[in-house]
């Protein structure tokens, strides 16, 4: 077993609260919320309508150009509605919105049982299409599109990602815990489809009980467990390469340019339900937790649950919140209400307490370089930040290599300016956006 150390910057990590509880299951509420955004590019499009009478399982929405993924159904019951719901990123976004009939039957001849060794690669990767698998730990990307790499991109490397290095978060600690089989068996799905025969699994060494488990069971496989530092962030994609296979992705490129693939273990274990049983990615482990939570838990959800519905399962606050977030505090979203639906990449719910939140004003930057110095991806925040505020937008990209930027936040948590730095850079990556769809179209 590889013993890694890198750099980063070190939040508590704030896991005991939820890292020794085993998964609970959320009983189906009864009405779920599914939208219709739950992969990066175009929406799904439904293709059921109100009145509709559902099977848990069936696909209510396609992909309009096979480069999204496929939505099905939690539950079944009847379509109530087709509009727009709370969105946890987007706000108000499409959805669908089934009624439960309480029955929770499956489409019937969905399930099967089957291996995945005798079924060949072309296939294996449709029936990932086709039950909706995206990447689970945060980005939400087609996991069909992500194993199917262009021919002169030599693959070589499968790197698994167990690193969960974000505070409060332990969704796939549990999986590691609770379903290593069948993590084990999606790693080993991806390699057939990706021809290859080495894989490491990056896991920060705060989660002991999770190196030993999964190193036990990688005995006789080509799958090696690599023990990271438990440093933020070690689970960004392009930093965990870095540490764990030397290989440095360059700026503007892809961990497929230097010959990885990334996948998160709750995708391997969605990837394995998918092709051996036949079953489409409707639930996901969620850690619900926070100091004003009275029961912190880690929860398997059904896709278009509410975070309400979650927060009163685990009884509610206990105290005033300043701000519930989806996802971990360094790169989570903050959420405008607690309506929000559940989605494929939510992997938890934060309630930070009023006391804990940060209210300082901003100030000029006063030029200590703490941000430069915590940056992974070596770059100058505080310079990226000076320039968004003065409007250097394309500036900051083409001197600067903004779009290197993976938003972590350690330029923020080391501030002691109080800058709003990572605020600052996707006002940049959006506007050169803007500036970029602009030129295409020939308007100003």
């Amino acid at each position: 077993m590889l013993k890694i150390k890198k750099g980063g910057v070190h939040p508590q990590d704030e896991k005991k609260s939820t890292a020794g509880k085993k998964i609970e299951f959320l009983p189906v509420p009864s009405r779920l919320f599914i939208p219709l955004r739950q992969h990066i590019g175009e929406p799904a499009v439904p293709v059921v309508k109100v009145g509709d009478i559902v099977k848990k399982g069936q696909m209510i929405a396609e992909s309009p150009d096979g480069r999204g993924t496929p939505v099905h159904s939690s539950t079944s019951g009847k379509v109530a509605e087709t509009g727009n719901c709370m969105h946890p990123i987007y706000g108000l976004s499409p959805c669908i919105v089934i009624e439960s009939d309480g029955l929770d039957e499956w489409q019937e001849n969905l399930l099967t049982e089957r291996s995945y060794e005798n079924i060949n690669v072309p296939e294996l990767i449709d029936i990932i299409f086709k039950n909706g698998i995206v990447g689970m730990g945060g980005a939400a990307f087609p996991t069909h599109i992500k194993l199917s790499p262009p021919k002169d991109k030599k693959i070589d490397m499968l790197i698994v990602n167990g690193a969960e290095c974000e505070p409060y978060l332990t969704s796939d600690y549990r999986m590691m815990i609770e379903f290593p089989d069948e993590i084990i068996k999606g790693i080993l799905i991806v390699m057939k489809i990706l021809n290859i025969n080495k894989c490491f699994i990056g896991i920060e060494d705060n989660k002991p009980e999770a190196i030993r488990l999964m190193t036990e069971k990688c005995k006789g496989t080509p799958i090696q467990v690599a023990e990271l530092e438990t440093r933020y962030p070690q689970g960004a994609e392009k930093m965990m390469i870095k540490v764990i296979t030397g290989r440095e992705v360059p700026s503007g490129k892809l961990p497929m340019d230097v010959g990885c693939v990334v996948q998160n273990v709750s995708t391997l274990k969605a990837v394995t339900d998918a092709v051996e049983k036949n079953i489409p990615l409707i639930e996901r482990v969620v850690t619900v937790a926070g100091k004003t939570v009275q029961s912190p838990k880690n929860l398997m959800v059904r896709i278009g649950s509410t975070f309400k519905d979650m927060f009163e399962y685990c009884g509610g606050f206990s105290g005033k919140n300043g701000k519930i977030i989806m996802g971990g505090p360094m790169m989570g979203m903050a959420q405008v209400n607690v309506d929000s639906a559940v989605i494929k990449a939510a992997s938890g719910i934060v309630a930070i307490a009023e006391d804990d939140v940060d209210y300082q004003t901003e100030r000029a930057c006063i030029r200590c370089g703490r941000c430069v110095e915590a940056c992974t991806m070596g770059l100058r925040p505080n310079i990226l930040s000076i320039l968004s505020e003065k409007g250097q937008h394309q500036t900051a990209q083409t001197d600067y290599d903004l779009m290197d930027c993976v938003e972590c936040g350690c330029c923020y948590y080391v501030c002691p300016a109080r800058r709003t730095i990572v605020h600052y850079i996707r006002q940049s990556k959006a506007k050169n956006s803007m500036l970029r769809a602009a030129s295409k179209t020939g308007s100003k």
